[in-house]
């Protein structure tokens, strides 16, 4: 009796296992607009409700959403949980933080999807949304520019981007990099985003 007690326990146990391991449901997205106040995000928690914002009223729910962006006390590699990540179309992002931050991750124009499941404008298209605010050097860690770690919205103040088509004006890694290709211009104001070709856009991810 107790031989068939185990044996089922430990087939429910690997159903959960299982059933967890399946789980693609969207756990990584591109903002599809900014908050409206350019660099000025709140702050860190600021930028964590907006991604929690967005993914209820894409129809996700269950989750603790947090924004890709480094302050000088925080970085972006260390907010986001374990993964794996999979975007609005159920399609894997990186499995690990590891493979995020190396050429083993399937971030492109392809997969970088807003929480709509659309794809980012990038080099090429008009306008060009592809800067994507991180504050964040490749391997995830802090930057100097971070707007002001996320509180600065105006003429002052630069913040590093990634392009999320993984695509720029030459064939450099920097160029291609999603999360650490050259800081903003002209401040932290949206209009200042745009002039490099940003609109203040910015990753989430699940971090549970």
């Amino acid at each position: 009796m107790k031989r068939a007690v185990a044996l089922v326990a430990a087939a429910l146990a690997c159903s959960v296992v299982s059933a967890h391991a399946q789980d693609t449901s969207m756990s990584f997205f591109v903002t599809s607009a900014n908050p409206g106040k350019g660099g000025d995000l709140g702050g860190l928690a600021g930028a964590d409700a907006y991604c929690a914002q967005l993914a209820t009223v894409s129809g996700s729910t269950g989750k603790t959403w947090k924004a890709y962006l480094s302050t000088d006390t925080e970085n972006a590699k260390d907010r986001i949980g374990n993964g794996p990540w999979y975007n609005a179309k159920g399609e894997k992002i990186a499995d690990d933080v590891a493979s995020l931050h190396s050429d083993k991750n399937n971030l492109t124009k392809q997969t970088a999807l807003n929480e709509k499941g659309e794809v980012i404008n990038g080099r090429g298209d008009t306008p060009n949304r592809h800067d994507i605010l991180t504050g964040s050097n490749p391997d995830g860690t802090a930057a100097a520019d971070t707007c002001g770690n996320w509180t600065m919205g105006g003429a002052e103040g630069a913040a590093v981007v990634g392009h999320s088509d993984r695509a720029g004006l030459d064939e450099s890694a920097a160029a291609k990099s999603w999360n650490s290709s050259h800081k903003t211009q002209g401040g932290c104001t949206g209009e200042a985003f745009k002039t490099t070709g940003g609109d203040g856009l910015f990753y989430c991810f699940a971090a549970n």
